[in-house]
């Protein structure tokens, strides 16, 4: 097959469409894939690193308000269209795949002209603007949550597949996980990290309680603080001395997954992608819902876990030091907790979703 994958801003875009990408490879070794995202997104740098070719197309996203700035947008989509077209004349896929961010508007939209069979796919319970967009000109919709599926009521397919993302997590070598971070083999390790970006708030709580984590010297805590904020985070750690041997301050984690099968408990943001790879690994986790992104979706999805025993929810303007201390301490020094949290976890999770929409995709490709 040929495919193209669009998606981009975040690793919570870009990772879906690599993971279907992936499966397709692992079925149909001669699998053919092109990345479309834009120039200042993640993905131009994340896509071309992991071997898969990539085009860019120049958009940008609508504001919520009235502006000069929407108006200079339309523009730019009337032109990305254009450059998408040309794109996807020139490689003939059999098949479009958009998985969110303001990039896929005009790629699917595009490749939906053109008479190209497309399929979108939704991460978060609450979907976003583009998708809502692209869902009167997609074929099929694909959707993370089921709390989703009446979000497209109106549209004929609406497929309850899971997140990619969950698939592939379950390939990850966590022996390779512990080697990677200086950890000994099977030894506990509680995770932290605040998304591909990193979180200030998140970082700033761990800094407040490094100082308790001597009390837990047998816990080895993984503290990723994402490259924009490491050195700030690193000078105040130092700044307040006494770091704990058993905390492992690293600036950004190129084998996430690994990591993760590793982890006995994760404390993050809650990223779609990300709850995916939880769900389908059984790990308990703290959530702590960004309160900055767009129409506040990452609370839905962290409430979601939460209703069903897989995760602890904490707002932001509830997080410091002691609080995390206390339900990481509550968690990680409770076996029957952290096991019974785990196996809710692995109740939610959908390890075939990346088969699952590789077969979609053969379907509407007509290559059964």
């Amino acid at each position: 097959m040929r495919v193209v994958l669009t998606g981009g801003g975040t690793g919570g875009h870009i990772y879906p469409a690599v993971a279907v990408g992936r499966q397709l490879e692992r079925e149909e070794p001669g699998t053919e894939l092109l990345y479309i995202g834009t120039g200042r997104g993640l993905e131009s740098r994340i896509v071309p690193e992991l071997g898969i070719p990539f085009e860019a197309v120049d958009i940008t996203g609508f504001r919520r308000k009235l502006s000069l700035e929407n108006v200079k947008t339309v523009v730019r989509f009337v032109r990305g269209v254009s450059r998408a077209k040309q794109l996807l004349r020139r490689f003939k896929p059999d098949a479009v795949v958009g998985t969110g961010g303001y990039v896929c508007g005009p790629v699917v939209y595009a490749a939906a002209k053109l008479g190209i069979p497309t399929l979108i796919h939704e991460q978060n319970v609450d979907p976003g603007l583009t998708n809502r967009f692209l869902s009167r000109y997609a074929d099929v919709i694909a959707v993370s949550f089921r709390e989703s599926l009446e979000r497209f009521g109106r549209h004929d397919r609406v497929l309850h597949t899971g997140n990619p993302c969950a698939t592939n997590v379950l390939q990850a070598d966590k022996t390779r996980g512990y080697a990677s971070v200086g950890v000994p083999a099977d030894a506990p390790i509680v995770l932290i990290v605040g998304g591909s970006r990193g979180a200030r708030a998140i970082n700033d709580a761990v800094v407040d309680m490094a100082g308790k984590l001597h009390s837990m010297p047998d816990i080895h805590f993984v503290f990723v603080t994402g490259d924009a904020d490491y050195d700030r985070t690193d000078t105040r750690l130092r700044e307040r001395g006494n770091i704990p041997p058993n905390l492992h301050v690293i600036r950004y984690l190129n084998n996430m997954p690994e990591v993760l099968a590793a982890s006995s408990l994760v404390v993050s943001r809650s990223g779609a992608s990300f709850l995916a790879e939880f769900t389908a690994l059984g790990i308990p986790t703290i959530l702590i819902p960004s309160p900055n992104v767009t129409g506040n979706h990452q609370e839905p999805n962290a409430r979601s876990l939460a209703d069903e025993g897989a995760a602890v929810m904490m707002l932001e303007r509830d997080l410091s030091g002691d609080a995390l201390y206390r339900e990481i301490s509550a968690i990680i020094e409770d076996p029957g907790k952290l096991r019974r949290m785990g196996e809710a976890a692995r109740t939610l999770s959908m390890p075939q979703s990346a088969e699952v929409i590789a077969a979609e995709l053969r379907k509407l490709a007509g290559k059964r």
